[in-house]
């Protein structure tokens, strides 16, 4: 770093959730690779707020859970947004933990028990929304629901019994880590279940948990889920994404060492992971050119 250094903003979310955890880490890496290059990141209230102060300029860089980024893209229940796609993080499996004294077994034994759903702006809560509405539920209606101030809350409100289970998504999650940690488990989805909601809700993609992901976890865990952005604001400049996903990709192996979920942050996986060529910001196309990723023209 010097005082050359070119500043980027980089929004997260909520203290004690999984994107201060990985949008700490790969600030970290990028930096310690790229002198040129500052990234500062941001606390925000999460994937919601992030999208509205990226449209705003009011932050250059932040992270987007795949639900409320195709809800952007798509226009649902708003104008459909131009944001783009700097970079495909990983995968984010949506699940339940409940501590290991609990009865339940599947998501049919949580209906009508108080569920920590995470906090209102964020998209682990509205990938909930989506996978319940996929299995005939109604998250808020079904459920007796708790929305968080910060993610953190949650594994506490478990621990004290306040909620029979917290809903989560991804592997290296911080809070189903406190909660396996202390002897919780996790509840994913049968086959069945895993049809009936794609039937309802397609872009939402089967995920398995690989044995030993969390303490305790003898066995696979079958999920659906999506994957979670870095998006740049609009007016981004072209050569500045460039920069950056340059960066990101020669950091992969500082980030890795800092986060385990960092491991699915590689270039193939930005292609594959975006809806279309044309989500994916210039300047990021450009270096996956040069890269010579597959299906780049």
């Amino acid at each position: 770093m010097n005082d050359l250094s070119t500043k980027i903003s980089l929004g997260t979310a909520t203290p004690g959730g999984g994107f201060p955890l990985y949008g700490d880490a790969a600030a970290a890496a990028i930096n310690e690779t790229d002198a040129s290059l500052l990234v500062q990141t941001r606390n925000t209230a999460g994937s919601t707020e992030n999208i509205r102060l990226l449209e705003a300029d009011e932050l250059d860089l932040a992270l987007v859970a795949g639900e409320p980024a195709y809800e952007a893209f798509a226009g649902i229940g708003r104008s459909a947004s131009n944001l783009k796609i700097i970079a495909a993080i990983y995968s984010s499996p949506g699940m339940f933990a409940v501590r290991g004294d609990s009865t339940a077994r599947c998501v049919r034994d949580l209906v009508g028990k108080p569920i920590a759903w995470g906090t209102r702006a964020s998209g682990i809560t509205l990938l909930g929304k989506y996978v319940m509405d996929g299995l005939g539920l109604d998250r808020e209606q079904d459920f007796e629901p708790h929305f968080l101030d910060k993610a953190a809350d949650g594994p506490v409100m478990l621990a004290e019994g306040k909620v029979a289970a917290q809903w989560g998504a991804g592997i290296g999650w911080p809070g189903f880590t406190a909660i396996t940690n202390g002897g919780g488990r996790l509840i994913g989805l049968a086959a069945d279940e895993i049809e009936q909601i794609r039937a309802r809700h397609n872009f939402l993609k089967p995920i398995v948990v690989p044995a030993g992901s969390y303490a305790g976890q003898a066995e696979p865990i079958q999920a659906v889920g999506s994957w979670s952005y870095i998006l740049g604001r609009i007016s981004l400049d072209e050569e500045l994404a460039y920069r950056f996903a340059k960066a990101l990709d020669f950091a992969h192996a500082r980030l890795v060492q800092r986060v385990a979920q960092g491991a699915e942050t590689r270039p193939e996986n930005t292609l594959a992971a975006s809806p279309n060529l044309q989500r994916i910001h210039p300047g990021v196309l450009r270096y996956l050119a040069d890269k010579d990723v597959d299906n780049i023209v």
